[in-house]
C-alpha cells in the first residue's frame, strides 16, 4: 500500500471511530432526556390525589399507569398470607420486606409492602412479628411495581413454599391463595397502627439519568481522543520530523 493510499485509510478509520463514538454520546444524551421527563413525570404522579380502593386498575396497562401515585385505602389484613421476602436491605443492614395482603371492600386484594424488619442472625428461620390487627385498617403508601425480584437458583415453583421467600409473583400468589389481587402493589408510608414494628425508609424512584450522561461524556471523550491522536500522529508529527 502507497504512504498515500495508508494516510486515506488511516483518515478514514478516524473519521469513522470519531462519528460512531459522538453519535453514541448523543445517544445516552437522549436516553438522559427521557429519563428525565419520565422522573418528572413521577413526581407529578406523586403529587397526585391520592386513590381510593374503587379507583384502583384491574388491568396490567393502567396499572402501570397509576404506579407511583399515592393511595389510601380502607381494608382488613389478610395476616394468614404474610410473606417474608429475605435477603432485602435497609441502611446497609439485611432483613425482610413484610408483606401482607389487604382485603378491600370491594372483595378484591392488594399486596401492601408493609415495611422492612432486621433478621434474626443467630436463627435464620426466625421471623418478625409486626403488629397485625385483625380490625379494618386504613393503608396510606403509594403504587408500585411488584417487589423486586432477586435471583435465585431454585426453580419458581420455591416461591410458593412458607412465609420466608425470596421473590414473589403477584399472579402465582393470587393462584395460591385464592385471592383477587389487583397487578400493582402498595409500598405503605405510614404505620397502619402506632409502632408496628416496620422501618419504611423506602429508597426515592430513580431512574439513573447521572449514568446516562456519565455514559454520554465517555463517547465524548473518546471520539475527541480519536481526533486527537490523528493530529498529532498524522498531521503534527510528519510536520515535525520534515
Amino acid at each position: 500500500m502507497s504512504p498515500r493510499a495508508r494516510r486515506i485509510v488511516v483518515a478514514l478509520a478516524a473519521l469513522v471511530c470519531a462519528a460512531v463514538t459522538a453519535r453514541l454520546g448523543l445517544w445516552q444524551l437522549d436516553r438522559g432526556a427521557q429519563k428525565t421527563a419520565l422522573q418528572a413525570a413521577i413526581e407529578s404522579r406523586g403529587a397526585m390525589t391520592p386513590l381510593d380502593a374503587a379507583a384502583l386498575a384491574s388491568g396490567a396497562a393502567q396499572a402501570a399507569a397509576q404506579q407511583h401515585r399515592p393511595v389510601r385505602l380502607t381494608g382488613q389484613w389478610s395476616a394468614q398470607h404474610t410473606v417474608f421476602l429475605e435477603n432485602r436491605q435497609m441502611g446497609g443492614r439485611p432483613g425482610f420486606y413484610v408483606v401482607t395482603p389487604l382485603k378491600l371492600e370491594d372483595g378484591r386484594a392488594v399486596l401492601v409492602q408493609r415495611g422492612w424488619a432486621p433478621r434474626d442472625l443467630l436463627d435464620r428461620t426466625r421471623v418478625p412479628a409486626p403488629l397485625t390487627p385483625g380490625t379494618p385498617v386504613v393503608v396510606s403508601g403509594r403504587l408500585a411495581p411488584p417487589p423486586g425480584r432477586l435471583y435465585e437458583f431454585d426453580t419458581p415453583s420455591s416461591e410458593s413454599a412458607g412465609s420466608i421467600r425470596q421473590n414473589l409473583d403477584i399472579a402465582a400468589f393470587a393462584r395460591e391463595t385464592g385471592l383477587a389481587l389487583v397487578p400493582s402493589s402498595v409500598l405503605q408510608m405510614e404505620p397502619a397502627v402506632p409502632q408496628d414494628g416496620l422501618l419504611r425508609d423506602w429508597p426515592a424512584p430513580s431512574l439513573g439519568v447521572a449514568k446516562h450522561h456519565g455514559y454520554a461524556f465517555q463517547w465524548f471523550g473518546l471520539s475527541a481522543l480519536v481526533v486527537l491522536l490523528y493530529v498529532w500522529f498524522q498531521l503534527i508529527q510528519p510536520r515535525r520530523r520534515r
